[in-house]
């Protein structure tokens, strides 16, 4: 419970009308769960406008309403706050709600186009390694200690994000470690919360469906280091060319991480094979589970991050070089008599696809063909079709366009775009299959010994969403399946 004006003090609202301080047991942003004693949030979004569930909400006995437009006819006892960004005020009001809880944590937030899930998963698994309480907000699942809850958005809600980390508190978390999405910056989903460290990635193309421009897409990732506080840290990888902008405007103490440049975090890359990492890191050689020269970024960044934590160096390597990645993350599965790979990755950007089929190429043997099976899904940036169809054209022996999460477009018309991406001396090479399960299978006939498969674009996904229905589907159950076919 808590008092409407005690919500209030981080705000300036622009009008205040009806009780002046009512007692509120729930915040919401959904009119449907709108009633006595809940403050209903009246938000701007992409697809609707919040303002225009007001009525309902205040016939379903709400006690408070926060919106930017002064709503018409509102009953006698609703208090109506009128503010200039209602998601805004939403961000402070849920954090106040919820009594602060990020600064009971040290809560690490990772932002950039790839690499985000596994940081924040390798962090996690790291301080559960090391002995301590933590939460986990990511793509893939969020967790307080070993409870699983499923997540539904790279980053939640401004509500639900604070009624994580609260939860977070209550187990005795001591720390926890979420992505932050380029959406949740711009709409004010970590408004409120105070980050001891940010971690920046990378940035390529992606999300202009959403931004409009990459200029836009590259402001909106800086707002995330713009807003943290002279107690924070600033961790970049200094290696990616727009790194130093996000540094610009921030007050947090800066450090870099790097395998090329200079940087506060060093290491240079000794070996690279489908066993794992070598890095010479601190002045000695460490060995790692993971594969690909995109994961030794990751690990320096978790590594940066945990040694800026108050961490100890030595502590830190033996427990991350024991660790795997998230799931759908250069997941693999291997035939038993074939010995072909089949290498399940959530690659669904032109970088994050180049970067796999990089590392694919720099681990194979001469003798094994790479198949990859990729497609882009729909109701998303759609300029990103024909390049990656082009990548995985030239990066690959043979390349299956297939369908992704079609959503509500016309699969054949993605698989179209996609095919215009593919230049004519890779044409020979270029299936198009547009049942995902049958493109799969395809690539598993056409393999042979000892080859690599790559499926990429849905990773850990569990479904597959068509016109607007999910169905179960598991790129890693579906090869397996067709392994096992093999075997008859």
């Amino acid at each position: 419970m808590a008092q409407l004006q005690n919500l209030l003090q981080a705000l300036q609202p622009t009008q205040l009308l009806g009780p002046s301080n009512p007692e509120l047991s729930a915040l919401t942003m959904d009119s449907r769960q709108a009633g006595p004693g809940v403050a209903f949030f009246a938000i701007k979004g992409t697809l609707r406008d919040g303002h225009d569930f007001i009525e309902a909400a205040m016939a379903q006995g709400v006690s408070a309403v926060i919106c930017e437009t002064e709503p018409k006819n509102a009953p006698a006892g609703v208090t109506v706050v009128v503010v200039p960004d209602a998601a805004a005020a939403m961000g402070h009001m849920a954090a106040a709600f919820y009594d602060y809880p990020s600064r009971k944590l040290k809560l690490v937030g990772v932002t950039g186009t790839n690499g985000k899930t596994t940081c924040v998963t390798l962090l996690h698994k790291l301080y559960r390694e090391l002995g301590y309480n933590a939460g986990l907000l990511s793509t893939v699942q969020n967790q307080i200690n070993e409870t699983v809850i499923p997540a539904t958005h790279t980053t939640p809600d401004a509500i639900t994000l604070q009624g994580l980390l609260a939860q977070m508190v209550k187990a005795g978390c001591t720390h926890a470690f979420m992505e932050v999405s380029s959406h949740a910056l711009v709409q004010h989903r970590v408004t409120g919360v105070e980050f001891t460290g940010a971690v920046f990635t990378n940035i390529s193309h992606d999300h202009l469906d959403y931004h409009g421009t990459f200029d836009e897409y590259i402001k909106a990732k800086k707002l995330f280091f713009d807003f943290l506080s002279r107690k924070a840290f600033a961790l970049v990888n200094s290696d990616d060319k727009r790194a130093m902008v996000m540094l610009q405007n921030t007050k947090a103490s800066k450090y870099t991480y790097a395998l090329r440049k200079e940087a506060d975090f060093k290491a240079k890359l000794i070996d690279n094979s489908i066993q794992g990492l070598q890095l010479e890191l601190e002045g000695q050689e460490v060995w790692f589970r993971l594969i690909g020269t995109f994961n030794a970024y990751n690990l320096m960044a978790v590594y940066g991050a945990a040694i800026l934590l108050g961490e100890d160096s030595p502590e830190v390597l033996a427990s991350l070089s024991d660790l795997s990645s998230a799931a759908g993350r250069f997941d693999y599965v291997v035939s038993p008599e074939d010995q072909i790979t089949a290498i399940v990755d959530y690659a669904h950007t032109p970088d994050a696809l180049e970067n796999v089929l990089q590392t694919i190429q720099q681990i194979r043997k001469p003798e094994q063909k790479v198949i990859t099976v990729v497609g882009c899904g729909g109701n998303r940036d759609a300029a990103k079709r024909p390049v990656m169809a082009d990548i995985a054209a030239r990066l690959s022996d043979r390349v299956i366009l297939t369908s992704d999460n079609p959503r509500d477009e016309d699969p054949q018309e993605i698989l179209n775009q996609m095919q215009v991406g593919v230049k004519q001396v890779d044409l020979k090479k270029a299936l198009s299959v547009i049942d995902r399960r049958e493109a799969i299978k395809t690539a598993v006939m056409l393999a042979e010994p000892d080859d690599i498969i790559l499926v990429a674009g849905k990773g850990h996904e569990t479904y597959q969403e068509v016109k607007g229905e999910r169905s179960p589907f598991d790129d890693k159950l579906i090869l397996q399946e067709a392994f096992a076919l093999l075997q008859k």
